[in-house]
């Protein structure tokens, strides 16, 4: 299934990450789309994650793909954590929206995009997906959408504080998000 397909209007940014060395928190924010099976339907899981640590901080559950979630999400990040240096995302609709870029203007973010079809440039986010489902959402049965809410806090709570990473020297996304906002 397709999430990212993009508005010809919408202006598309050039990607920075390329050889781009993350050495610390909020350097570089990633976001993207799934979307989550129910019994009868979908949901849409927009997530946005910090490149260097893989802390996920912010998401955000909707019924449908309008951009609204997406923004409530970056405002929410925004609030909680502080500003990026850089935002990726795909060239979706919702991230090349006027309403999400005008966000990331106002607060002076670089703005990078994914190449087209090119989702290895967002991998971090990917592979998170590719965790959630797997570890999570294809073990159990969803037929409504609180009942989706409420697994996906469950794991993004595992995941950001008690979910080690290889990657990351056998630590979780909490204690490498934290340890550089310290340091």
């Amino acid at each position: 299934m397709n999430l990212s397909k993009r508005n010809q209007a919408h202006k598309i940014y050039p990607y920075l990450l390329k050889d781009l060395e993350v050495t610390y928190s909020n350097q570089v924010w990633c976001s993207d789309i799934t979307y989550i099976r129910l019994q009868q339907g979908f949901v849409y899981l927009v997530a946005i994650m910090d490149w260097h640590s893989r802390y996920i901080l912010s998401w955000r559950v909707s019924i449908s793909l309008e951009s609204t979630f997406c923004v409530e999400a970056l405002e929410e990040a925004i609030e909680q954590y502080g500003i990026p240096k850089i935002f990726n995302t795909d060239q979706g609709v919702q991230f090349t929206s006027e309403q999400f870029i005008c966000i990331l203007k106002k607060y002076n973010i670089q703005i990078s995009m994914d190449g087209k079809g090119r989702a290895l440039d967002n991998v971090f986010i990917e592979r998170f997906w590719r965790s959630l489902k797997q570890e999570k959402i294809y073990r159990i049965i969803l037929t409504i959408v609180k009942e989706a809410k409420a697994a996906i806090k469950e794991y993004i709570d595992f995941y950001n504080h008690e979910r080690m990473h290889q990657a990351l020297g056998y630590r979780t996304p909490s204690l490498m998000y934290y340890k550089q906002k310290v340091a």
